[in-house]
């Protein structure tokens, strides 16, 4: 039975736990579809894992199954879930790491937690769940098992407190950055809704910096520029360089509109 499964994972590309993984589901299902959204996440960066696995998804057909595997809380009580939204299923840990999943879901998922051990491996490392539970129960969930046979419903998820753009008492609209991506440009949480509507007529603050206006792409200007990057979402960024190093740039930093 074919079926796409993704991959979101903070494993990096030079060891063999990915691929173990990808053996496992396809020792279940061998016509499994298996795509690699991320590998490089930050180790154990949640935030970074939801905010890449948010801007990737959507655009999958529908009843594709996603991985993700950013797991600090590894063989504690922390719960294994299975997400089912009107368009996808996630397989996950339950720390956060589908937060704008949940955010953008049109509808309350459904939701189980992965307590039937019967749909694990017959041996299971206390530190590879990855392997161990989330790939043989990602494969089986391609086979058509129903959600519950996993385990348990359950009726609430944990999420992060996601940041949000708001109007300071000046009227400047005050935003943060949420990723930097392997460019080093910065992208905040300010959609292009959140701007007046004289985009032209904007300052934007950052750091130390100012930036007057916004650019179409990143071809233009010879310095820092910020843009409506593909995703609607407020983007700074050099010319040919790193706006996080020219900024010295954190997440979580500010920006702010004027």
């Amino acid at each position: 039975m074919a079926s796409i499964i993704t991959l979101t994972t903070d494993l990096g590309l030079t060891d063999a736990y990915v691929a173990a993984m990808k053996g496992v589901m396809l020792g279940i299902n061998p016509e499994a579809k298996l795509v690699d959204i991320c590998h490089t996440i930050e180790p154990q960066n949640i935030a970074q894992a939801a905010f890449v696995l948010s801007r990737a998804y959507p655009f999958f057909p529908e009843g594709t199954i996603h991985v993700v595997v950013v797991d600090p809380g590894v063989g504690t009580e922390r719960r294994a879930i299975i997400l089912r939204t009107k368009s996808a299923d996630f397989v996950a840990p339950d720390n956060g790491v589908l937060s704008y999943v949940i955010q953008q879901s049109s509808a309350k998922p459904e939701a189980v937690a992965i307590t039937k051990p019967q749909f694990w491996r017959s041996t299971v490392s206390s530190t590879f769940h990855g392997r161990d539970i989330f790939a043989p129960v990602a494969a089986r969930l391609s086979l058509g098992f129903p959600l519950t046979d996993f385990g348990e419903v359950i009726t609430s998820v944990t999420t992060l407190p996601l940041p949000q753009p708001y109007q300071a008492a000046d009227g400047s609209v005050v935003g943060h950055i949420i990723h930097i991506d392997s460019f080093g440009n910065l992208i905040t949480d300010i959609e292009s809704n959140d701007l007046p509507q004289a985009k032209q007529a904007i300052t934007i603050e950052v750091g130390e910096q100012l930036i007057f206006g916004l650019s179409r792409t990143y071809a233009e200007g010879s310095g820092l520029l910020a843009l409506i990057g593909s995703d609607g979402y407020l983007e700074i960024g050099v010319k040919g360089d790193s706006a996080s190093v020219f900024l010295d740039a954190q997440v979580g930093d500010e920006v702010r509109i004027r």
